[in-house]
């Protein structure tokens, strides 16, 4: 699974609308509304890199509202989850 990280500037009067509507596609898994130089934040999971172009500029940038994005793509996903889940390898309860 491929995941980019794609951080997106809004017209700030629909901030909320525009989150909403990106949430609701396929392969956006989570979307955040943040502080800073950008509105909102998308996860983006999908199979191939080839799909990545179908969601981000195919659909994410032509939500009215979205002025403009920066993807950033995963080399590799740490997280707490995954390293519990490691280190109780071979654990008795």
């Amino acid at each position: 699974m491929i995941t980019a990280i794609v951080l997106i500037k809004t017209s700030v009067d629909r901030i909320p609308e525009i989150a909403e509507q990106i949430a609701a596609l396929d392969s956006v898994s989570e979307v955040f509304s943040v502080t800073g130089t950008y509105d909102l934040i998308a996860m983006v999971r999908v199979r191939r890199h080839e799909d990545l172009a179908e969601v981000i500029p195919g659909r994410i940038s032509k939500i009215p509202g979205v002025e403009a994005t920066d993807t950033h793509v995963a080399f590799r996903t740490y997280s707490q989850h995954d390293l519990e889940a490691a280190f109780a390898i071979g654990l008795d309860n």
